[in-house]
């Protein structure tokens, strides 16, 4: 892929601003808002990570955003080049596959688990969470969308109360937080939609706490992510 010219760097990172520090450590600031700059799409797959101004929008210097890319690398969102700095990973055909099999299979795992310890004020904060994605998808709102839709999962990850699951899940769903935002993007036969109607049988499974049921319906949802991930990859070279 062709290196972008600074003007084009400069109109990509135009989405981010100055970090002030107050939310916690610099360290962590920088991590999350370059985290979320990446998953929604601000840099095409294989593009170099314009570092000079990325320092220069949030007001840092480079040593604490490359600590951050070294993070980002390990979660697989960037791939470090010797000596030439950093690129947006980019995930072929066989990647997308493997890696959402792989979370169908903690996802389903998770499901079950979670009906058999989730108390009631969890379900009950998980319901809130899906009416205020619910609002979000009225308003067309993706990025709000998108953080209420990782905040469910993650909800239901840490209701089946075992660690093992919780840290493999953290692993593999950093890798594919950008895939899975692009899934939903995806405007063909309105995958957006029908992730939320598949949200409203996930919640409807937790309440009833169908364990066997929820499984099976997660699985299912992220395979039809995959689909719809795979359709924007074939449509995005």
């Amino acid at each position: 892929m062709a290196i972008a010219d600074d003007a084009t760097e400069a109109s990509e990172v135009t989405m981010l601003v100055p970090l002030t520090g107050t939310s916690g450590s610099l360290h962590d600031e920088i991590l999350v808002g370059l985290r979320r700059y990446l998953v929604e799409g601000n840099l095409p797959d294989g593009a170099r990570i314009p570092e000079r101004l990325l320092c220069e929008t949030m007001g840092v210097s480079r040593t604490p955003l490359r600590e951050a890319l070294k993070v980002l690398a390990a979660e697989g969102l960037v791939e470090l080049l010797p000596n030439r700095g950093a690129r947006v990973r980019a995930f072929d055909e066989n990647d997308i596959r493997e890696l959402f099999e792989v979370m169908g299979g903690l996802e389903a795992l998770a499901g079950r688990l979670a009906c058999e310890h989730i108390t009631d004020a969890e379900i009950a904060g998980i319901e809130q969470l899906h009416y205020d994605m619910y609002a979000s998808y009225m308003r067309r709102d993706l990025p709000a969308y998108f953080a209420l839709n990782q905040k469910i999962h993650l909800a239901i990850v840490a209701a089946a109360r075992n660690a093992i699951l919780a840290n493999t899940y953290a692993n593999f769903s950093s890798r594919l937080q950008r895939v899975r935002y692009n899934a939903n993007r995806e405007n063909h036969k309105d995958r957006w939609g029908e992730a939320m109607r598949e949200h409203e049988h996930i919640l409807e499974a937790l309440q009833r706490r169908a364990g066997l049921e929820l499984s099976d319906i997660l699985f299912r949802h992220l395979q039809n992510k995959r689909v719809a991930a795979l359709r924007y990859l074939g449509n995005h070279p």
